[in-house]
């Protein structure tokens, strides 16, 4: 198999010739190249040129071999193209002006895909030339909660708290942010797929602060609208929260996937997941530790799976940016090299 066909099959826990890997923030971090243009361009600009970025994200496919090419964007590129002024910085995405009112949401402008981010449709439109069949291309978005948090909370936060009580203090106000971010999301990872993106994933990374009750009030009618969007294209959808372990069975309810993080035992995980293809759930700090270390993870990764249909080897959470790109290769090598025997992938069934 391709590595594309590996990883779009294991998407639809179909049978496998070795599990697929890829890793979350895959494109950058430590690579030369990429580093070599960090040197010369902010990662704005980087973004925001599709040759660049094209070139950040077939890179590191190629260095590590993974069966996935993830597009080298931020979550936060529509807020831009909404009319927020956006900074991308090493500590997160800053924003100059944060919404703190309803006036403040009625104030977002309209967004035309194709003229106010056409340079990402433009740049998975390369990715997808670049890499061709040996990998699938990994388009993405931010999830509605997480991007609403952002905005309201004018930067990273550790428990999204101002964010929070503005959707108890204003539920109307609330409501018409995330049905601003989710319309415009749903057109972006469509445009996306029709660009060329093959597998869709939907980082709502600061979703796992929200009890379950709060889940579904303020974040998973607008998730799932967008999921949905993307399954109508018959493109598979990977739905990752951080921190999630409260959420997953509504996590899997419209995603094809979803992404387990490192805090979570991943067996039992998949066990609650059910029929639902699993991501996960390397720790990142033992990924770039010596040898026997990434072995040991590695195998009780492996053993946890247990041989289930649908499971894509990833971090739990993003790669570190001073990940040695070496570590990561000998770790793609290692996934194929393990798990390229018929007998360790055909348990499970189809979906």
């Amino acid at each position: 198999m391709t590595g594309a066909e590996r990883l779009l099959a294991a998407c639809r826990s179909r049978p496998v010739d070795a599990t697929p890997v890829w890793f979350m923030r895959q494109s950058g971090g430590s690579l030369p190249a990429y580093r070599a243009l960090r040197e010369r361009h902010s990662v704005m600009a980087i973004a925001r040129t599709p040759a660049l970025a094209a070139e950040v994200a077939l890179e590191a496919q190629r260095a590590l071999g993974t069966d996935g090419a993830v597009l080298f964007a931020d979550i936060m590129l529509p807020v831009s193209a909404m009319g927020l002024a956006l900074d991308l910085t090493p500590a997160g995405p800053i924003i100059e002006r944060p919404i703190r009112s309803a006036a403040d949401i009625d104030r977002l402008r309209d967004v035309d895909i194709a003229a106010d981010l056409g340079f990402v449709l433009e740049s998975v439109r390369q990715v997808r030339a670049g890499v061709d069949h040996a990998a699938a291309v990994i388009g993405l978005a931010g999830g509605p909660f997480t991007v609403a948090a952002y905005c309201i909370e004018g930067g990273p936060s550790r428990d999204q708290l101002t964010a929070r009580r503005f959707a108890i203090a204003e539920p109307a106000a609330w409501s018409r942010l995330m049905d601003r971010i989710t319309d415009v999301t749903c057109a972006y990872v469509t445009a996306q797929v029709g660009a060329g993106a093959q597998v869709i994933q939907l980082f709502d990374s600061w979703a796992g602060v929200l009890a379950p009750t709060d889940y579904e009030a303020w974040a998973a009618p607008w998730s799932r609208r967008i999921l949905r969007a993307v399954r109508a294209t018959g493109t598979p959808t990977i739905h990752f929260v951080a921190w999630g372990a409260n959420l997953l069975e509504t996590l899997a309810l419209d995603a094809d996937v979803v992404s387990i993080d490192s805090a979570q035992p991943f067996g039992a995980a998949r066990d609650r997941l059910g029929l639902t293809a699993a991501q996960g759930n390397l720790d990142p700090a033992r990924i770039s530790a010596d040898i026997a270390t990434r072995r040991a993870a590695l195998a009780g990764l492996l053993e946890a799976n247990a041989g289930r249909l649908g499971h894509i080897v990833n971090t739990g959470h993003a790669v570190p940016a001073d990940t040695p790109t070496t570590r990561l290769a000998e770790l793609v090598a290692m996934v194929h090299e393990q798990t390229a025997t018929a007998a360790t992938q055909t348990k499970g069934a189809y979906r």
